[in-house]
């Protein structure tokens, strides 16, 4: 083993020794480089007359750029666009994210969580959690409703074990019972489970409501004091788009940090839903956790393992895209902007609602229950979904998703509130034809 990757794990083990326990394999063995990045950053503070380090291109003491590639970016300099960004993402914007989740999590207050990590966006923070944390056989619980990209990620890539549980019990509620059933068949003293909590929830645009979080963390917890070790992700893609009062307008990650040394909350979450940036492909890895002694360090060590995962994978995300999501989040009319198309996605939501409680539609579907998000779910009642998605395209030109069965999943995100009704009518109609 490195003997960075030593050191790293050692300082990990005086704050928390079942966080170590946690690491994956590849994770134990994780560290950040020095070589030539570290030497790098050391002739940028000292080499005051030639400066030879690194793989990039200079002319006259600058970038090196094309300007026609320039022109497109407005006022933004070559050296903070072009240049390589660190693996762990630019400072400023670690930063400012780690500011922006205090802002947005008021339960945060007066807690210390790590410095986020920048990765390419939330898939991409996916696998590098899957890389550090996850071996082979690791028991990784989800939902029935899930989104079908976490197979790839932990099952596919790292030979993980999914389980599943109902999301919904029949009250239409989240299904405290049958996840509480869902750990304990699976917990055990030794043992590690992973437990991802996607809310808003894609497919169905469910978030829980407070209570229900209390209830999930509660769980987890007593799984924790048992003797489990619990890895605890919390996929918040679609954070701050919560639609209605009872939807929880905070991460669940805010309640199950601290909450027992054997229990780590890790945060993934992005620009790309939140910030309308999808192409930018900007996320962020940010852990919580019960620590003896100063936190600082032990988070430090982490946060050199994750970068490290990230430098061994794509070396760091793009710098221009982080520099674009830094200027917004800094600018003057940021949150002014993003609740006026909060506003919008909240029309869309109340519009489907209210078209979906025509009773007309009773007979062929039953949506199930969602609050925020992109996206909401039906259930189909007479016809299977993928026969009824291939018909709506090739007759009627609508594109929706099926999921196994029975769901067919729309994104309202993307439908004009004006064009609900047409929508849905049509979507009717297609069911009679394949009826009759």
């Amino acid at each position: 083993m490195n003997p960075i990757a030593q050191e790293l794990n050692q300082i990990i083990r005086s704050g928390n020794e079942h966080i170590y326990e946690m690491l994956s394999e590849v994770g134990k063995n994780l560290f950040f480089p020095k070589g030539i990045l570290s030497q790098s950053a050391e002739a940028r503070e000292k080499a005051h007359r030639f400066n030879a380090t690194i793989g990039m291109a200079t002319e006259k003491g600058r970038t090196m750029h094309l300007p026609s590639v320039m022109a497109m970016l407005g006022e933004i300099r070559p050296e903070d666009a072009l240049t390589y960004a660190p693996s762990f993402g630019i400072l400023p914007l670690r930063e400012t994210w780690q500011d922006e989740l205090y802002r947005k999590n008021s339960s945060l207050k007066g807690k210390e969580v790590s410095l986020p990590v920048v990765t390419n966006a939330i898939t991409h923070g996916l696998s590098v959690v899957s890389d550090m944390w996850v071996d082979p056989g690791d028991t990784i619980v989800l939902p029935d409703k899930m989104w079908g990209n976490y197979n790839l990620i932990f099952a596919v890539r790292r030979g993980a074990r999914i389980v599943n549980y109902p999301l919904f019990d029949h009250k239409g509620r989240f299904n405290l019972e049958e996840f509480q059933s869902c750990v304990s068949t699976h917990a055990g003293a030794g043992r590690k489970i992973i437990p991802i909590l996607n809310f808003p929830n894609n497919p169905t645009g469910y978030t829980v409501t407070s209570q229900e979080a209390d209830g999930i963390a509660e769980i987890l917890t007593d799984a924790a004091r048992g003797g489990t070790m619990v890895l605890a992700l919390t996929d918040d893609a679609y954070f701050g788009l919560f639609y209605d009062e009872e939807a929880m307008k905070e991460s669940i990650f805010t309640r199950l940090m601290g909450k027992d040394p054997r229990l780590l909350a890790v945060k993934l979450d992005g620009a790309t839903k939140e910030n309308f940036v999808w192409g930018l492909r900007v996320g962020f890895i940010t852990y919580g956790a019960s620590l003896t002694g100063e936190s600082r360090p032990v988070y430090e060590a982490l946060e050199k393992k994750t970068a490290g995962a990230v430098r061994g994978s794509i070396s760091n995300a793009s710098h221009l895209s982080q520099e674009i999501v830094l200027r917004s989040l800094r600018s003057e009319g940021f949150l002014r902007e993003k609740d006026e198309k909060f506003r919008i996605m909240q029309a869309r939501a109340r519009e489907v609602k209210r078209v979906l409680s025509d009773p007309r539609y009773k007979d062929a579907w039953e949506p199930y229950p969602f609050n925020s998000g992109y996206f909401m779910c039906l259930r189909l009642k007479t016809v299977e979904a993928e026969p009824l998605r291939v018909h709506l395209l090739d007759r009627y030109g609508i594109g929706l998703i099926s999921l196994g069965k029975a769901d067919l999943r729309v994104a309202f995100s993307c439908l004009e509130e004006g064009d609900t009704r047409e929508l849905f009518d049509t979507l009717l109609q297609a069911v009679k034809d394949l009826e009759a």
